[in-house]
């Protein structure tokens, strides 16, 4: 089965956007249309369950963030499998190196941890963050999201845009409508600000549908690093001139997660 679009040349691709990825604003992103064979994406689209309603799915309901989110493949059909298996393996890799410039080797994650099917339901939001950046299950660099987004017929109206903010907070760069068959790719920091943080406005009987794949590597530049905060959860972080945008509702056991290195914390886990 083809699952990209017959027009694309992942190889090609590459070389012909990587310019426009790391020079990108406010940090090295890229959004592309029609990446996908429609007809596979379809299939993909009909075997997306209602996460409400899932097992081995993770619930986030705070200020700061309000979605819907897999473990594993376990809520996986076929066609989604063959996808994300198609875009953890090497082609993709070897497309996402060149297109990024990244100089350390890239890794997929086979666990989807955080990745994998998202869901947002009308009212739900996901405040502007930095993600985590370090994977707690190998300590390993996140380097790179992509994400590829469900939603036919998606009215302007409805939100749900993807925004990138810049570090002062001041500005939004891109607002991403999350159409049907859109690719979004960017480079994770401690200083690349994205998420939708305004609530979703669509029709009660429709939801924002995403597919997300992270990627890893053995170190990173010290320019990526925010110092002081070398392994971190989510960083959520206000818009400028907004009140009460962002607050802080980590608890107890996540700042501790913080501080404990991935060895040991993957050791306690197991016991």
């Amino acid at each position: 089965m083809n699952l990209l679009n017959s027009s694309i040349d992942l190889k090609e691709l590459a070389k012909q956007k990587k310019s426009e990825y790391q020079n990108a604003e406010p940090f090295p992103n890229i959004v592309i249309h029609d990446f996908f064979d429609v007809d596979v994406l379809n299939k993909l689209l009909d075997e997306f369950p209602d996460l409400s309603k899932s097992k081995d799915v993770k619930k986030f309901d705070t200020h700061n963030e309000k979605k819907l989110a897999t473990k594993g493949e376990s809520n996986f059909g076929d066609v989604t499998k063959q996808v994300v298996h198609f875009l953890n393996s090497q082609p993709i890799l070897e497309f996402l190196q060149e297109l990024t410039g990244i100089e350390e080797t890239l890794m997929p994650d086979p666990y989807f941890e955080g990745g994998g099917y998202h869901e947002i339901k009308p009212g739900g939001l996901l405040k502007v963050h930095a993600d985590f950046n370090k994977s707690k299950l190998n300590g390993l660099d996140r380097r790179i999201n992509l994400l590829v987004y469900l939603n036919k017929d998606w009215d302007e109206s409805y939100g749900g845009h993807f925004e990138l903010w810049d570090r002062e907070m001041k500005r939004s760069y891109k607002n991403i409508l999350p159409t049907f068959n859109t690719v979004a790719i960017f480079s994770t920091t401690d200083f690349s600000y994205h998420g939708h943080p305004n609530k979703l406005t669509c029709p009660p009987d429709r939801s924002r549908k995403s597919l997300a794949l992270y990627y890893y590597s053995n170190g990173r530049p010290a320019s990526e690093v925010n110092k002081g905060m070398e392994e971190h959860t989510t960083l959520f972080v206000s818009r400028a001139g907004v009140k009460e945008d962002v607050k802080n509702t980590r608890s107890l056991k996540s700042i501790l997660i913080d501080c404990i290195p991935p060895i040991i914390f993957n050791a306690i886990k197991k016991k």
